[in-house]
């Protein structure tokens, strides 16, 4: 993610323009580079990994309805429900 945003690139990210966003239900989301998955239904976490500390304590859980996760998600599976993946457009996955 670009450190500064000189050219808009946060901007577009976060409006999901470009590549980098992905919709999906129910089916395994893996080898992904998520900064945020928004549920715009209320979604049950089957399983989720990334690299926050207990990122698996939301394994089971009910996300409501326009409720976000904001941390990097390499992988996600729903049981039920909808997310909306944000990943990274400039290519610096480091930030």
């Amino acid at each position: 993610m670009s450190t500064y945003d000189t050219d808009n690139t946060l901007l577009f990210e976060m409006l999901g323009k470009g590549n980098g966003t992905e919709v999906f239900t129910t089916a395994a989301q893996t080898g992904k580079d998520f900064y945020c998955v928004y549920f715009p239904i209320a979604s049950v976490i089957a399983s989720i990994a990334g690299d926050a500390t207990n990122i698996t304590a939301l394994n089971g859980q009910t996300m409501a309805a326009g409720s976000s996760l904001l941390l990097r998600v390499t992988a996600i599976t729903l049981t039920s429900g909808m997310g909306i993946g944000y990943r990274e457009n400039d290519g610096n996955t480091s930030a």
